[in-house]
């Protein structure tokens, strides 16, 4: 049943056990619906080892290798069927259990959030053509990888969410990444592209991002360029290999042109994403659902170019926006009427609400998982590495019924050794490192199973109370994140500042936490200044054990703002908006770079 995934009580942060309110959990359980009590649907099983029952066995290839009582021993690793004697059928995920990891591996890179980092050619953000050259630079300068935020579609619409961790899809591209002029054809469009360049790129002149202006240009410049496009053979020949889900996504942003954001709101045939007013939408408007497939197949060619020169670790948000296209296209799997957070701990007193539905358990083993392994799949494309934002949610969420406070919520464990599967499996076929972000309130265990299926874990300086030295090797090390203050803004207080100008009470005593942990990791006092805590604290990192140590470029080039500030939102303050303060083409130039990469470099 549900129910049993339901924990009735937690420990929190501060090692206090909280017992859940008895109505709060009857809400989680409830926004469960009915589980049905049936034969498993999904098992995990080992090459050689007996299945559940005797049945046909079908592999992923469609080979089918008649009766079989036990997966054979030299089974490829993928996911197969079997069809019991009872009439039942079953998923057998059968994998390495552990995700490729390079013995010896040791790099250094940057975390970068591709929004902020543009050039002056950008059209006022930055887009798949800054990150190719960023990469380019970044070998140059001995870099090993790029930690590059998600790139995952916003909503549809005339102000997009700026937010990559709020996305309406984790499976297809954000067109204002694109770089128009690498467009196929752009040049067809002749001087109307010169005077939309001109006015994107006036859009660098502020360091605020202005979302709505440069997506207006940009979709007047793509509609132009397909407007003067004829040969469309190698875009059809692409659009045919991704399938029912790209056409779903196409027609989904007709949709939204047609109807508004939001597809909760509209007409109750047009909520069915497989149902015939759906279908005769797409039927009507077959050239404006090829231009929103075109555009995804103008983001796949840049971002596989940008990802070539150095290896990119892609970034998986926990979720999507309700209101956006995986909600829409898989809502029989998703809790509309709950959202994701966390309980209240060290650095959100209130705990959070980050607004995203989770999948239900059983309704996602049901479906045979294909709306994980679809994700995953799709993070993975040209990727080298994954970044899982808060992978505890493979083990547990913290469900929040809607009208509750995010204290006022429950955990949901997860179906944990099917997820770490089908994780290891799709690693295993892209030979990609997985890294777990771990931070926050971690349940017992979390970090031994993290270790034993080989994903790293995630150190932070910021949050870490041992030294550098000790961070284990099997990690992703770095100083700080975007939800956290920039070493500049903690040195300088200038963070404390921040929080008062969004209405924020602000918090002198966490500040000086972090300030004396900043201190501790660099081997520095008190009194030092910005540049000598920079370096040294880079130096400390650096020298750790662990496999892969990262920097912000927001620390290189002392940065006061952090990316995002938790519990503000606009008109609060302009998160995940604020460009870094110097174009790509200048970062080999700064004083402040350099010393973190011969730090670094070490």
């Amino acid at each position: 049943m549900s129910e049993r995934l339901v924990d009735d009580a937690y420990t929190d942060a501060f090692g206090r056990q909280q017992a859940i309110p008895p109505g709060v959990r009857a809400a989680v359980v409830a926004s469960m619906g009915l589980h049905e009590e049936r034969p498993a649907a999904v098992a995990v099983v080992r090459r050689g080892a007996p299945l559940s029952a005797p049945g046909e066995l079908a592999l992923e290839d469609g080979s089918n290798l008649g009766r079989a009582e036990s997966m054979p021993p030299d089974a490829p690793y993928g996911y197969h069927r079997l069809l019991r004697d009872d009439g039942t059928e079953q998923l057998l995920i059968t994998g390495p259990g552990r995700c490729h990891l390079s013995a010896g591996m040791r790099a250094w890179g940057w975390a970068i959030q591709l929004a902020a980092t543009r050039s002056s050619d950008s059209w006022g953000i930055g887009d798949l053509e800054d990150l190719r050259e960023l990469a380019e630079w970044s070998v140059s300068a001995g870099a090993g990888f790029l930690a590059v935020g998600p790139l995952g579609a916003p909503n549809p619409g005339p102000e997009p969410e700026p937010s990559p961790y709020y996305p309406s899809t984790r499976r297809f591209g954000n067109p204002l990444h694109i770089r128009i002029e690498q467009v196929p054809g752009a040049e067809r469009i002749g001087t109307a592209l010169a005077e939309l360049a001109t006015a994107g790129r006036a859009l660098n002149q502020e360091r605020l991002i202005d979302r709505a202006s440069l997506a207006a240009l940009k979709l007047d410049a793509l509609e132009r360029i397909w407007a003067t496009t004829r040969d469309r053979s190698a875009f059809e020949r692409w659009r045919a290999e991704r399938g029912i889900a790209l056409e779903r996504w196409s027609t989904f942003v007709v949709l939204t042109e047609r109807l508004g954001a939001g597809w909760h709101a509209w007409p109750e045939p047009f909520r069915d994403p497989r149902g015939p007013a759906v279908a005769r939408v797409a039927a009507e408007h077959t050239d404006r659902v090829a231009f929103h497939a075109w555009v995804q197949w103008c983001f796949d060619r840049q971002l596989a170019d940008a990802s070539a020169p150095l290896m990119r670790v892609a970034d998986m948000p926990v979720g999507v926006d309700p209101g956006g296209f995986d909600a829409w296209d898989w809502q029989a799997q998703l809790a509309l009427d709950v959202s994701v957070g966390a309980p209240p701990d060290r650095f959100n007193a209130a705990g959070q609400n980050w607004g995203l539905p989770p999948f239900i358990p059983h309704r996602l083993r049901q479906a045979a998982y294909r709306p994980f392994i679809e994700t995953i799949h799709a993070q993975l494309r040209y990727a080298g590495g994954l970044r899982i934002d808060h992978v505890l949610g493979l083990f547990r969420l913290w469900w929040i019924p809607a009208g509750q406070d995010p204290s006022r919520g429950a955990y949901v464990r997860s179906h944990t050794d099917e997820l770490l599967e089908i994780v290891a499996l799709e690693s295993h076929r892209a030979r990609a490192i997985v890294i777990g972000e771990d931070l926050g309130t971690v349940s017992s265990g979390v970090r031994n199973e993290l270790r034993r299926r080989r994903l790293l874990s995630t150190r932070l300086a910021l949050f870490e109370r041992v030294q550098p030295a000790r961070y284990p090797a099997q990690s992703f090390a770095g100083v700080t994140t975007h939800d956290l203050p920039t070493v500049a803004g903690i040195w300088s207080g200038a963070d404390l500042d921040d929080q008062a100008a969004c209405g924020l009470v602000p918090d002198a005593h966490a500040l000086a936490l972090l300030r004396s942990r900043l201190a501790r990791a660099a081997g520095i006092g008190p009194g030092a200044s910005l540049a000598d805590v920079v370096v040294p604290l880079h130096e400390r990192v650096a020298a750790s054990p662990s496999m892969l140590v990262a920097a912000t470029l927001e620390d290189a080039l002392h940065v006061t703002e952090r990316p995002n500030m938790p519990g503000t939102m606009a008109p609060q303050r302009d998160n995940w908006s604020l460009a870094l303060p110097v174009p790509i083409e200048a970062l080999g130039a700064d004083p402040g770079v350099q010393t973190v990469v011969r730090a670094l470099g070490r």
